[in-house]
């Protein structure tokens, strides 16, 4: 190129970073080409750790919640029931600062968001019962921002669809596998300096994050106020997402499946103990076992997604996976095999993963500069679904046994599938048909 081309690409590119002040901060990606997942590793990382650490508070806080408990003075069930502030906590946040997220740089967000989980895990150490229910509501309000924040900004650091929607899916994918490694990483350190010291480690790391984030919006805020003003209102966002083709029906799509997966889950245990006699001890190999579908499930499916012509749109995918984890959790209440009973449960695994990718990529890709306000609200639908699907499963399980919670989760996944067939008929392409 000579020098003169060389003069003209960059006066023609100065205009377009200055009208787009994220412009500088984005990665290219070659048109519509989407970058590997090592290349997008290499560029996310900071987003994909910030997004482990968001996950290791309660993991600490479940894994020893005896010694927890003994510190503070308090019985079990007690302190059990404080995680539930979280959910409560995650749910009104994350509805509340929806607008915001899309309002504010995303990395000052997750800032801020470490920052609170800094100050949780600072307040939990103490071992205090008030003070541990301040943490746990704390930490429920910290991951209602980070999460989303984190989730939208990985997306906006490309500049196609694409893209975009693989980087949202490996930020989910990195919490999938956070989540099935966790336990045992904590544990590890514990035997050093016990369960505070593992939640001193948290804050400090927090910390860190949160500086790094801030530091790192500053560098790249260089939005003029006129930018600012051209952002819809508080209430307007709402009022726009809501306006956005198939988004309210996917946001259900999304609570009602995390109802579905979390109420199988809260009852697996007890029924791998019944059905099969498997104790705590072996039912960790059936736990692994789930979580390894659900990491490699929602990996290999945004990678999918993220093709350039994918062979099977989002939309139809997650209608399919919906129909595959309905039959699997269905089935697995009613097996009297223990191998099938295994299988099926990583097709559960699989299936709500690859519906969760779907979900992801789908807000990425439709929601547009609205995309942190739509997951935030999807993140606090799904804490609600958490809660929901407990209680409903609980309530089947109690009226009509294992085939009762199968006919409150499975309808709950029907429901779901119902609705993604909506959101299939909203997708632009069938709008054009």
């Amino acid at each position: 190129m000579t020098g003169e081309a060389k003069s003209t690409a960059a006066s023609a590119k100065a205009p377009a970073e200055a009208a787009d002040p994220d412009a500088a901060g984005r990665a290219p990606t070659g048109g519509g080409a989407v970058p590997g997942d090592w290349r997008m590793t290499r560029l996310l990382w900071p987003f994909m750790l910030a997004s482990a650490v968001g996950l290791v508070p309660f993991t600490i806080y479940s894994t020893f919640l005896v010694p927890i408990a003994r510190t503070a003075d308090g019985g079990v069930a007690a302190l059990g029931q404080l995680r539930g502030l979280g959910g409560l906590a995650a749910l009104a946040v994350g509805t509340a600062l929806a607008p915001l997220i899309d309002r504010v740089r995303k990395e000052w967000a997750a800032a801020g968001g470490l920052a609170v989980l800094a100050v949780s895990a600072a307040l939990g150490a103490s071992g205090d019962f008030l003070l541990l229910a301040a943490f746990c509501l704390l930490v429920g309000a910290g991951t209602a921002v980070l999460n989303p924040a984190l989730t939208a900004a990985a997306a906006d650091r490309f500049d196609n669809e694409a893209a975009a929607g693989r980087a949202a899916t490996l930020i989910t994918a990195t919490q999938s596998l956070t989540a099935l490694f966790a336990a045992p990483l904590v544990a590890l350190p514990a035997l050093l300096w016990g369960w505070q010291g593992d939640l001193w480690a948290i804050a400090a790391v927090s910390s860190v994050l949160a500086l790094y984030f801030l530091l790192r919006g500053r560098r790249h805020d260089a939005r003029v106020p006129a930018e600012k003003a051209g952002k819809p209102g508080y209430l307007e966002s709402f009022r726009l997402l809501a306006a956005q083709p198939g988004v309210v029906p996917l946001l259900l799509v999304a609570m009602l499946r995390t109802a579905a997966f979390m109420g199988y889950l809260a009852y697996l245990a007890a029924f791998y103990d019944e059905r099969f006699g498997l104790g705590p001890e072996t039912f960790a190999v059936v736990w692994t076992l789930s979580g390894t579908s659900f990491f490699l499930g929602n990996l290999f499916a945004g990678r999918l997604l993220s093709a350039e012509k994918p062979r099977i749109p989002g939309e139809r995918l997650m209608a399919l996976a919906l129909l595959v984890a309905l039959s699997a959790l269905v089935g697995v209440f009613f097996t009297q095999s223990l191998v099938l009973a295994l299988a099926l449960t990583a097709l559960v695994g699989v299936g709500h993963a690859t519906v969760a990718a779907c979900v992801t990529t789908l807000l990425v890709r439709r929601c547009g500069p609205l995309r942190g306000t739509a997951l935030s609200v999807n993140a606090a639908g799904m804490s609600f679904g958490v809660f929901l699907g407990a209680g409903l499963g609980g309530v089947g399980l109690a009226l009509g046994g294992y085939p009762g919670t199968a006919a409150v989760l499975g309808g709950l996944t029907l429901v779901a599938l119902v609705l993604a067939r909506v959101v299939d008929r909203s997708a632009p392409s069938a709008r054009a048909a």
